[in-house]
């Protein structure tokens, strides 16, 4: 009598890259097939560029000015992106049944986090194509390959805390909670950056403040990329700070959550 024994098949765990890009792609695709998503949070800033730069000569009509109007919008729409994609994407995500399969699984939050992060970098890149357009075709605003390389490494950087945030929010609220609370932070954190008035005009009081905020950072930083003028002192440390504080936020309260819905 002679046994036969099944061959033994071994299976291949995906790597932690290959568990990002899955997730990188399924959130790409999950948010482009509602193009409203997308278009919803690039209109704005579009037409505010449309309505309040093109139309004022002196800045429009001026290659730094119009170049820097370009970058303050530029960062508001990385801004919105990032907090309303993500806050209120997250708090969505959490009420529907697939979420909880999906943080049962062993891959762990790493993937799909690092996933997010990118996302939002795509995503802020897309939140300049009408900026762009609009301030090529109607103003005086010019950057070098140089320089516009180094606007979207900048772009890339700066949209990180800002997509942590909007994580952090995602995963402390519900949907209907974290919409105000996203609307409520948002503008707030623009005017006081700079995104809508620029600093020079500022009282020395606001001023202090205003180098204080992530947004004021970021947009001085994305200034010095695309037009050369020197952004004040702090911007990195600034950003830097604001940085790890969100990403201590973010995952504070997925811990959280995870314990309040896996307990």
């Amino acid at each position: 009598m002679t046994t036969t024994t099944a061959p033994s098949v071994h299976l291949r765990t995906p790597g932690p890259v290959a568990l990002t890009w899955l997730h990188l792609k399924y959130q790409f695709l999950e948010t482009v097939r509602v193009p409203i998503a997308v278009l919803g949070n690039l209109l704005f800033p579009a037409l505010a560029m449309f309505f309040f730069v093109v139309p004022q000569e002196e800045v429009g009509g001026n290659p730094v000015a119009a170049t820097m109007a370009v970058a303050s919008l530029g960062l508001f729409a990385i801004c919105s992106a990032s907090l309303f994609t993500y806050g209120l994407g997250v708090a969505e995500d959490r009420q529907l049944p697939f979420d909880p399969f999906l943080r049962s699984l062993p891959a762990g939050p790493a993937p799909r986090m690092i996933a997010r992060i990118l996302n939002g970098g795509i995503f802020s890149l897309f939140g300049l194509v009408p900026l762009i357009g609009i301030a090529w075709l109607f103003t005086e605003a010019t950057v070098s390959w140089s320089e516009l390389l180094a606007g979207v490494g900048t772009v890339l950087v700066v949209s990180v805390p800002f997509v942590l945030l909007g994580i952090g929010i995602g995963y402390s609220l519900t949907a209907k909670a974290a919409l105000p609370v996203v609307q409520v932070i948002l503008f707030p954190l623009a005017f006081a950056g700079g995104l809508f008035l620029p600093p020079m005009m500022f009282p020395d009081w606001l001023n202090t403040i205003s180098e204080l905020t992530p947004t004021r950072a970021g947009r001085d930083l994305l200034v010095q990329a695309l037009t050369g003028e020197p952004a004040y002192g702090m911007a990195w440390p600034v950003l830097i700070g604001w940085t790890a504080l969100f990403a201590a936020l973010a995952v504070g309260a997925y811990r959280r959550d995870e314990g309040r819905r896996f307990r």
